[in-house]
């Protein structure tokens, strides 16, 4: 006993990384079964088979999951941070198991084999965000990490979508699983397949969580799962969330992450709440499915996606004129495009009024107020945000009075369709109205509200709000005279105004070399429609005048390439590839051009 004992003192205080290692091939095997089983089996015996299976791989994972751990701790003598996961798995297994053999019909639900597909899941993920495979071995610049990370996503998700049972007809072929996967990693929202009636619920799923981690980035997701399931971050993890992060302190790196994984499931579990109850419960079979349909739209919307799983989109007969819906979405896709810097200093802000409120309350006790709640961004963005959510929505309501507006039944019907074309249109990409029955007028605002995106920081496209409001301050500071902007008593920083000029250059050479080539690889389409294509896959916004699925196959990688352009930017591509310049410790002498 005593050999034992130490047998496994010094395999898990010096060899841990290797058990880590094979947990971690175990758990992958016993993952990629379970996704041969959903998504590709069609055969009922073979599948009678792999059912068995995968129910003897949860167990297995469970037996060595609590070996593992029991080990481990029995070795350091302690329960460490890094222990934590292993017993929340643990707990899960124990809860599913006793559920299945326990004969209550109360926890019926529970005997679901989704269940288990979610177990093992559970354990494969923790076990690649744990593992040095994932973490340790890059050296690369983070920013090439971080367009690396969004090429596998889209690969992986491209043979996902490639499996027999992720459509009820005939399975996607390769270009178009590419199209829909880089679509719903670059939270675009174009598509060549109506996944309302072509995808089963697996295919669905797979777009909702595509868009999920493409809406935050897998690198997000990953140093989540990663400080969770390992206990903690190496020196060099945090140095490279940090630089992916834009977070410049190395003591805020994890706050920072875990504040943008929470804000966001939090504001979309809400969003997926009010969602449910403005939905008519005559429309669906079961209530999973009303909740399934409201976490869909609920991720879609905060993420400005724009896929939605009804046939037409929210211009579908049940929904056209829910206009508590439709209000809500707004609420959601505009939240979600603010940016998560805004979002959480409101969150910060309205935290600090109930603890206000609290002391006084409560506890009797003066509370003491930040001197500035909101930042100089979040006054600029809402400032921003707000000029734009008006003249759009109010200019919509103008132009398309004795148009799309005709059918509205009511003055507050064509407010909310105007809010939500106009809006919808800066990125989040749903359309209550067909676009090709727009005027010309509307169509050309359609086209810049995509162009002009969201704020900075958000899952909202386009060139950004601020960048095209920077563009226009130092317009009217060259013509009063000025050689700089000046806004809530601050300066705008020189470096800000370059970047905004380059942006805009930068979009505008991109969505014209996109439109040039589509004119050659589909010249019998319309160019008006091209253009509308190429501006909104850049932009990442998925509005569509119906020309996508007519797209040749040359015709779709020119707009999956220009999505991928879009959800990346330009501007990181060629900081990422193009090498870096020592800085010259002189400096030339200034001349100035003539314009």
């Amino acid at each position: 006993m005593k050999s034992i004992a130490d047998f496994l003192k010094f395999v898990f205080r010096y060899r841990y990384k290797a058990v880590d290692l094979i947990m971690f091939y175990v758990s992958m095997i016993c993952a990629v079964t379970v996704l041969v089983h959903i998504g590709y089996i069609t055969n009922a015996q073979i599948a009678k088979h792999t059912k068995v299976a995968i129910v003897a791989m949860f167990y297995g994972l469970f037996v060595l999951e609590f070996f593992r751990s029991a080990s481990s701790i029995f070795a350091f003598r302690r329960i460490t941070a890094s222990h934590y996961s292993g017993i929340v798995v643990i707990a899960y297994f124990l809860i599913v198991t006793l559920s299945r053999i326990s004969g209550f019909t109360w926890v019926n639900y529970l005997v679901k084999d989704e269940w288990l597909y979610l177990g093992i899941g559970i354990v494969f993920l923790s076990e690649l965000s744990k593992s040095s495979l994932f973490f340790d071995n890059f050296y690369f610049n983070p920013t090439i990490l971080f367009v690396i990370s969004f090429i596998g996503l889209i690969l992986i998700g491209t043979v996902l979508l490639m499996l027999p049972r992720t459509t009820l007809e005939a399975p996607l072929g390769f270009v178009d699983a590419f199209f829909m996967a880089t679509s719903a990693v670059c939270i675009t929202g174009l598509s060549v397949t109506d996944i309302s009636t072509n995808f089963s619920l697996f295919g669905q799923t797979i777009i909702m969580l595509l868009i999920q981690v493409g809406g935050l980035g897998i690198m997000t997701f990953t140093g989540f799962f990663g400080y969770f399931f390992s206990g903690g971050f190496s020196f060099k993890n945090q140095l490279m969330f940090g630089e992916i992060l834009g977070e410049n302190k190395l003591n805020d790196v994890v706050s920072t992450l875990l504040t943008i994984i929470f804000i966001t499931l939090l504001f979309e579990l809400i969003g997926g709440i009010f969602i449910y109850f403005t939905l008519d419960p005559t429309l669906f079979e079961s209530s999973a499915e009303r909740v399934f349909f409201s976490a869909f739209h609920a991720i879609s919307s905060f993420c400005n996606a724009g896929f939605s799983i009804l046939s037409d989109g929210i211009g579908n007969p049940g929904y056209r004129y829910n206009y508590s819906f439709q209000i809500v979405l707004v609420l959601i896709f505009v939240l979600g495009g603010l940016g998560f810097g805004t979002v959480y200093n409101f969150y910060t802000y309205l935290k600090g009024k109930v603890n206000a409120l609290i002391c006084m309350v409560f506890l009797k006790k003066k509370y003491k107020h930040k001197a500035q709640p909101f930042s100089f961004n979040t006054k600029f963005i809402l400032l921003c945000n707000a000029i734009v959510v008006i003249m759009a929505t109010g200019s919509y309501f103008l132009m398309e009075q004795n148009n799309t507006l005709v059918p509205d039944r009511s003055v507050l019907g064509e407010w909310v369709t105007s809010l939500f074309m106009a809006n919808a249109s800066r990125s989040a990409g749903f359309n209550s109205v067909d676009v090709n029955f727009v005027s010309t007028p509307t169509l050309i605002m359609l086209t810049t509200l995509m162009w002009i995106g969201a704020s900075p920081g958000s899952t909202g496209g386009g060139v950004k709000v601020t960048t095209v409001a920077i563009a226009f301050m130092n317009i009217f500071s060259l013509a009063r005279g000025k050689d700089s902007i000046e806004l809530f008593k601050r300066k705008i920083a020189s470096e800000s105004i370059n970047k905004a000029f380059a942006i805009i250059v930068l979009s505008v050479l991109t969505i014209t070399f996109s439109f040039v080539l589509l004119n050659f690889s589909d010249p019998d389409q319309p160019m008006k429609a091209l253009l509308f294509e190429s501006v909104s896959a850049y932009t990442t916004c998925g509005l569509s005048l119906g020309v996508t699925p007519s797209l040749s196959a040359t015709g779709k990688m020119i707009i999956i390439f220009t999505m991928f352009v879009g959800r990346v930017g330009m501007l990181t591509l060629l900081v990422a590839f193009i090498k870096n310049t020592k800085n010259k410790s002189y400096i030339y002498p200034t001349e100035k051009l003539l314009f």
